[in-house]
C-alpha cells in the first residue's frame, strides 16, 4: 500500500495529527492534616516507595527556647502511610547544645517511631557532641539517648561500630534490600574502615550514605565537597561503587551535585538544611520518592507541621509550607538496573519449558532459539500442530537481515529472539510465513482468539523508513476475502506499528464488511514490550504489558476473514504484496484459539 492510501485510511479513522501525550509529575498540593492519617506498614514490594530525610532540628531543641511540636507533626506524617515511607534518616544536629535535657525532649518525640517500630537512623552532628572530637570521644548524652541500645527493637538495624557512633541499616523496598550508612560528625580512620567493612559484607546492596558534613552549596544550589568531605570521598565513596546517593546537613543553603566515582558511575551528592528558615526550619522533611518502573527519584521538601495549619497561617508562614526551588523540588533519573549492574546484577531466571506455554486452545507457539547472529532458515511450531515457519527474503536483501539474537525480554518464556532489519522504499529485509499446508491457514477464529508477542524497537525506528511495519498478520487482503468496506487492499489481519511506534491491530472480521481497529499509544524505543490482541467472539481488546489500551472498539467483531493465504511473521502485505519487513527484535509469539485473560499471557 502506498503512503497516500494509508494516510487516507488513517485520516478517516481520525488518528492523523495526534501528538504524543506528554507525561508530567502530578501536582503536589499541601498534605492533609496528620489527624486524617491511619497507621499502615510500608509496602516493601511496591516499586514506588519513599525515603524520608530529616536534616538539622537543633533550634527546636535549644535549652528553654525550643519547641518539639514541628518535629512531632513530621513524625506523625512519616508514620501516616500515605507516602509508602519505608525509612527515616536524620542527618545530625538533633539538638543545639548536646545537653541531656535537650536529648530528653527529642527522645520523647522519637518515641512515636519506637512505639510503632518504624525504622529510622540518627547520627551525631557537631552540635550534638564536642565538635573538636571524632567518633572515639567516648560516652555522651547523644550516645545515651540514641546509641545502639535504642535500636534493639528495630527490624532494619544491623549493627554499629564499636564506639557506637556509626551504624548501618538494611531496609527492604521495591522488592529488594537497600543499605544505609549513618556516619558520625567526624568519623575517624577506624570509623571509615568500619564503613568499608560493612560494604564488603554486603557486596550486592545499593548503598545510601548519610553523614552530617560532606558537601556545601553556593547560592545557586551547586554543591561541592568540603575539606573533610573530600577525605570521605577519597577514602570511602570513590572506591565503593555501591554508594549511589549521599545526604548531609550542617551547611546551608541546600544544593546538589553529581560526581563520578572510580568505576565511572554517577554518585548524587545532596545537602539539605533549613535551620536558617522560619521557626528553625519547621522540621521540614525531604521526601525521596523512588519509582523503579520509571527509573526516577522525585524529591519534595515541605513542613507537615505548617501544612496541617495551612488555613490559619499568615503570609510568612504559608510561603514556608513547601520549598519549590530547584534545590528542593526536583527529579533525578537513574537507570537502577544499569547503575547497580556491576555489584547487583538482576538475576535472569532460566527459560520456562516450552510445553508449559502450550495451553488449552493453542494453535501455534514459536520461540526463536538459535546461535546469536546465525541466519534463520525456518522455525518449528512447538505446539505440535504443524504450523511451522519458513523464511522468505525480500529480493536483493542480504542474508543477515534476519538472524537469531541473544537479546530477550526477561519476562518471556525463552531466552533469545529474532533480529529483523527491514525497511521500505525500496522494500528490504526478510520475514517468516507459515507453509502452504499449515493447518492454521484455514482458521477464521470465529469463537475468539489471542495473538501475543514480545517486541523491542531499535533507536532508529522512527526515522520514517519503518512506519507500518508489521509483526504478525495474514498475507491475503480483505478484498480477497470478499470485503468491500474501508480499504479492501488492507491485510485481512495485521498487527502493525505506526510511524509514531504505536501498536495497531486492524482486522476484517468474519461478521462485518469493514475494518475493526484497536489503537495503542506511542511506545518507548529500546525497551522490551508484550502485546496481545484478544477477541472473545464479540469484541477485541488490545493489551500492552498486560494492560488494556484506551482505544479498543465496542462494535461487535467476530473472527478473522480468511483470504486463503499464509500467516506472516515480520512483514506487512498490502493487496497481498509484501511492502516491507519488520525492523526490530521479536521474542516468543503465540496464537491461541480463544480469549485469554491477562493472567494467562506469556508474561507469566
Amino acid at each position: 500500500m502506498n503512503d497516500s492510501s494509508r494516510r487516507t485510511f488513517l485520516r478517516g479513522a481520525g488518528v492523523l495529527g495526534a501528538g504524543a501525550a506528554m507525561s508530567a509529575l502530578p501536582t503536589l498540593g499541601a498534605p492533609a492534616a496528620s489527624a486524617t492519617f491511619g497507621h499502615h506498614g510500608p509496602d516493601a514490594d511496591d516499586g514506588r516507595f519513599t525515603l524520608a530525610v530529616l536534616p538539622d532540628t537543633q533550634y527546636l531543641f535549644d535549652a528553654d527556647r525550643g519547641d518539639p511540636a514541628p518535629l512531632d507533626a513530621t513524625l506523625r506524617y512519616v508514620t501516616g502511610g500515605d507516602e509508602n515511607i519505608v525509612f527515616l534518616a536524620h542527618l545530625g544536629d538533633l539538638t543545639e547544645n548536646g545537653q541531656p535535657g535537650e536529648f530528653d525532649q527529642i527522645s520523647r518525640s522519637f518515641q512515636h517511631l519506637d512505639r510503632r517500630r518504624f525504622p529510622y537512623s540518627t547520627l551525631a552532628g557537631n552540635h550534638d557532641i564536642k565538635s573538636s572530637t571524632d567518633d572515639q570521644r567516648g560516652r555522651t548524652p547523644y550516645l545515651d539517648a540514641f546509641g545502639p541500645q535504642r535500636q534493639r527493637g528495630s527490624r532494619t538495624f544491623r549493627g554499629a561500630s564499636p564506639d557506637g557512633y556509626n551504624s548501618h541499616h538494611v531496609f527492604r523496598a521495591g522488592g529488594r534490600e537497600w543499605l544505609l550508612l549513618a556516619l558520625d560528625w567526624r568519623p575517624s580512620a577506624g570509623g571509615l574502615e568500619w564503613a568499608r567493612s560493612v560494604l564488603a559484607r554486603n557486596p550486592r546492596l545499593p548503598a545510601i550514605l548519610t553523614i552530617h558534613e560532606l558537601v556545601w552549596a553556593d547560592e545557586a544550589g551547586q554543591a561541592q565537597l568540603s575539606e573533610f568531605g573530600q577525605k570521605v570521598w577519597d577514602e570511602l565513596i570513590a572506591g565503593n561503587d555501591q554508594i549511589f546517593l549521599t545526604l548531609n546537613g550542617h551547611y546551608w543553603p541546600p544544593g546538589r551535585a553529581v560526581k563520578q566515582n572510580k568505576a565511572g558511575h554517577d554518585v548524587h551528592l545532596h545537602i539539605a538544611n533549613y535551620q536558617d528558615r522560619y521557626y528553625g526550619g519547621s522540621a521540614m522533611i525531604r521526601l525521596y520518592r523512588f519509582d523503579l518502573a520509571r527509573n526516577m527519584i522525585d524529591v519534595r521538601t515541605f513542613s507537615p507541621w505548617l501544612a496541617e495549619q495551612a488555613p490559619r497561617l499568615n503570609e510568612l508562614q504559608r510561603q514556608e509550607i513547601e520549598r519549590t526551588g530547584a534545590a528542593d523540588y526536583f527529579s533525578m533519573e537513574i537507570d537502577f538496573e544499569r547503575r547497580f549492574a556491576a555489584f547487583a546484577p538482576v538475576p535472569v531466571p532460566p527459560a520456562r519449558p516450552a510445553g508449559r506455554q502450550v495451553i488449552r486452545g493453542t494453535v501455534a507457539y514459536w520461540r526463536f532459539e538459535g546461535q546469536d547472529g546465525a541466519p534463520v532458515s525456518g522455525v518449528r511450531d512447538l505446539s505440535g500442530r504443524g504450523n511451522d515457519l519458513v523464511r522468505v527474503t525480500v529480493p536483493g536483501s542480504p542474508e543477515e537481515t534476519l538472524r537469531f539474537s541473544a537479546e530477550f525480554s526477561g519476562r518471556q518464556p525463552s531466552r533469545s529472539s529474532l533480529r529483523f532489519e527491514g525497511g521500505k522504499k525500496p522494500a528490504r529485509g526478510a520475514y517468516l510465513r507459515t507453509a502452504d499446508s499449515a493447518p492454521m491457514n484455514a482458521e477464521t477464529f470465529s469463537r475468539g482468539y489471542t495473538v501475543e508477542a514480545f517486541v523491542k524497537l531499535p533507536a532508529d525506528f522512527k526515522d520514517g523508513k519503518h512506519s507500518w511495519a508489521a509483526l504478525f498478520g495474514r498475507q491475503g487482503s480483505g478484498g480477497k476475502a470478499g470485503k468491500t468496506g474501508d480499504d479492501p487492499g488492507e491485510p485481512a489481519a495485521t498487527l502493525s506499528l505506526s510511524d509514531g511506534a504505536a501498536f495497531q491491530w486492524a482486522v476484517f472480521p468474519v461478521n462485518q464488511n469493514g475494518i475493526s481497529t484497536c489503537w495503542g499509544h506511542e511506545l518507548a524505543l529500546e525497551e522490551w514490550l508484550h502485546v496481545a490482541a484478544v477477541n472473545d467472539g464479540r469484541r477485541t481488546t488490545l493489551y500492552v504489558d498486560g494492560c488494556p489500551v484506551l482505544r479498543n472498539p465496542e462494535t461487535p467483531a467476530a473472527g478473522i476473514a480468511n483470504p486463503g493465504g499464509s500467516w506472516l511473521i515480520g512483514a506487512y502485505a498490502y493487496d497481498s504484496i509484501v511492502e516491507q519487513a519488520f525492523h526490530g527484535w521479536l521474542g516468543d509469539v503465540r496464537v491461541v484459539g480463544r480469549a485469554l485473560e491477562p493472567r494467562e499471557f506469556m508474561l507469566g
